[in-house]
């Protein structure tokens, strides 16, 4: 007999996209189910870099010093060239700012990521659901059903498919993935213990007999990734005894244990749309990357995290058209970065060293939504910052003592700093639903005011407001994720209830 469940949100796919997003609506008090097809969680390093503005996310989720303590430095490249090894810095070593936490990329394998976003997960009480395959699904005016591979069906109010570049739910919409796969240019990729290779450089050989050969060493284990660049007419043999026996012949050194291993493609494509109707794509589902430049794990994460705080208001309550700015803000930024990946992934291909930079642009520090749907409205801006900016970090005081902004705005609310005495007078005039996300208000003063209501948080050494280009009288508002959601200068109750009725649920 064929059983129903109603949920808030089906989630097929339990990578790192999928499990963000899970934990996220976890968190706004959602009913969600989180399947995947594979039998266990992921076990190799593959996508292992951990751009700044991930790390932000995963501290705004709580779980950020796990993984930093899993995760570690990205070691100099050291180029093998003949009886020489050059040492080489790809990344630059950027200093902790006041506005800037992490403003460097953590080596952390992809297996540890997933798990550590699982453990998430099992505290909040949700557990993978796994050997899960999502079979089929159809959509009316009020949900979804979706029908998996046990024979089970779900109802629920959206679905949403982070089951990677093979997606089942992208391929059941009828959405488009527009790009191309290179069968021609394939990598090895696998992850084993090498004997007597130092574990403080990420070894490259560029020339060796015709390949190019990486070895990174993954943190806090024996284990290096490793990656080797096959000729177009090569035949990968992905037997242990073969993977041993090439990268010997290749290296003269030894691997063993080798505990994952897989044919890398470079596949650039990107898709039509991000949603059909109740049904969305993100992560590896909706756009896939060359793998230069770190970014296609940390895009998906992005996703998840724009996605979530919108479908929880519009499940309260909210204007059903705050979820086509998910397209609107996200689909640009996915181009952007597919682009930048690509020219990166082109340098490496054409034997040149400005392929292996990393900067500012893969740190996805500056991403922004300005001139998106939900910054159109509210034009104002202070001297550093835009709507739809990144909201920075900053030291401040509060009630209890010395802490950061960061510290105020982690959790699923938004939050509205008031700068200036008009400014603080209007802080508590403008009008918040009691459903959906809550608004979580500050006046910003110089000083610690005594006997001060908890909403006031003290910006002593004007450190705060320099960082937020503040000048006058100001309102702020920052969105649950982490972006500018409006800037108010004046007309405080007409520009603010202009925003808020985008993005909140009707009074």
């Amino acid at each position: 007999m064929t059983t129903f469940r109603h949920i808030d949100v089906l989630i097929a796919g339990a990578g790192p996209t999928g499990s963000t997003l899970a934990a996220d609506l976890v968190r706004r008090g959602l009913s969600v189910r989180l399947v995947d097809k594979s039998s266990h969680g992921f076990t190799g390093s593959r996508a292992k870099g951990i751009q700044p503005r991930t790390l932000e996310v995963l501290e705004d989720l709580g779980v950020v010093h796990e993984a930093l303590a899993e995760g570690g430095s990205y070691p100099k490249a050291g180029f093998h060239l003949g009886p020489f090894t050059i040492p080489w810095r790809m990344m630059p070593h950027n200093k902790i700012t006041p506005d800037t936490p992490y403003p460097n990329i953590l080596l952390l394998p992809q297996h540890r990521t997933d798990a550590i976003l699982h453990r998430l997960l099992n505290r909040s009480g949700l557990s993978v659901e796994f050997n899960t395959a999502v079979e089929s699904f159809e959509q009316d005016s009020e949900g979804v059903t979706t029908t998996l591979a046990t024979g089970e069906k779900i109802r629920s109010r959206y679905l949403v498919g982070a089951d990677g570049g093979s997606s089942t739910v992208r391929k059941s919409a009828g959405i488009p993935f527009v790009g191309e796969t290179n069968d021609s240019d394939r990598s090895l990729i696998f992850d084993g213990i090498i004997d007597g290779l130092s574990r403080d450089r990420w070894h490259i050989w560029p020339r060796k007999k015709g390949k190019t050969i990486a070895a990174c060493p993954l943190p806090h284990s024996d284990q290096f990734q490793v990656m080797i660049r096959l000729k177009p007419d090569d035949m990968p043999d992905l037997t242990e005894a073969k993977l041993e026996e090439q990268f010997h012949y290749l290296t003269g050194l030894r691997i063993h244990n080798i505990t994952w291993k897989s044919v890398f493609r470079p596949n650039v494509r990107l898709v039509e749309r991000y949603r059909s109707g109740r049904v969305f794509l993100a992560g590896d589902a909706a756009h896939v990357h060359t793998p230069a430049g770190g970014q296609g794990l940390n895009t998906g994460i992005q996703d998840a995290y724009n996605l979530g705080w919108k479908l929880a208001q519009v499940i309260a309550g909210a204007p059903e058209s705050l979820l086509d700015s998910y397209e609107d803000e996200r689909r640009p930024i996915a181009a952007q970065v597919l682009n930048r990946s690509n020219e990166l992934y082109a340098s490496m291909d054409q034997k040149r060293m400005s392929g292996l930079k990393r900067g500012d642009e893969e740190r996805q520090l500056k991403l922004t939504y300005y001139g998106g749907p939900l910054s159109s409205d509210n034009q104002a801006a202070t001297t550093t910052l835009r709507v739809g900016d990144r909201a920075p970090d900053a030291p401040c005081m509060g009630p209890t003592g010395q802490t950061r902004l960061f510290d105020i705005y982690q959790g699923p609310h938004f939050t509205l700093l008031a700068f200036g005495h008009h400014a603080a007078q209007a802080l508590h005039e403008v009008a918040w639903p009691t459903s959906g996300a809550e608004l979580h208000r500050y006046c910003v003063t110089a000083e610690p005011a005594n006997g001060a209501a908890a909403a006031c948080i003290a910006d002593s050494s004007g450190m705060l407001s320099r960082i937020y280009g503040i000048t006058g009288d100001t309102l702020i508002l920052i969105r649950p994720d982490g972006y500018i959601g409006g800037i108010f200068k004046n007309n405080w109750r007409e520009a603010f209830n202009r925003i808020s009725s985008t993005v909140a649920p009707l009074h």
